[in-house]
């Protein structure tokens, strides 16, 4: 009895925790819409944007094949929207590996501070939510959601993609 009630107990924390993702997933394709919509774009093209400027605030930018991975877009396709956002002004393409036929994606500075007014607002909240946590609740949430990812990668991985 007490096994199936862990096994409820489990089924039920699954299903709430989906529910949330899948509820801040569906936040999180609409506030992309929205940066879109502000900036006159399509939406593909915003979320390129947005991964191009998440790489590089991390440290790590995208390269054009990443970037067509992350969006799951072709080669064709992603030259057409990086030849758009550069015509637009809003990215750079590089050439600063050692290796001079590595292509790096920037923004441009005519993006950052368009960027910074509509996404600072979303960056405030977000760090005044974290300061509500202790930090090991917060290791904790960063570790299911590592966890979380890599299986989600392992799944990928294993399944192929199905035919065009």
């Amino acid at each position: 009895m007490e096994e199936a009630r862990q096994s409820s107990d489990v089924a039920e924390h699954t299903a709430r925790l989906l529910d949330g993702l899948r509820a801040f997933g569906a936040n999180y394709t609409e506030f992309t819409g929205r940066f879109a919509a502000w900036l006159g774009l399509h939406s593909t093209d915003a979320t390129a944007l947005v991964e191009i400027l998440y790489a590089e605030d991390q440290g790590a930018p995208l390269s054009p094949t990443r970037l067509s991975e992350r969006l799951s877009l072709t080669s064709g396709a992603t030259t057409n929207l990086l030849n758009r956002l550069e015509r637009l002004g809003h990215i750079v393409r590089t050439r600063e590996h050692a290796d001079r036929r590595v292509v790096t994606l920037r923004s441009s500075s005519l993006i950052e501070e368009p960027a910074r007014e509509f996404f600072g607002p979303f960056g405030e909240r977000l760090e005044a939510l974290v300061a509500q946590y202790p930090p090991e609740q917060l290791e904790q949430f960063e570790n299911f959601l590592a966890d979380l990812r890599a299986a989600m990668t392992g799944l990928l991985a294993e399944q192929a993609p199905p035919p065009r």
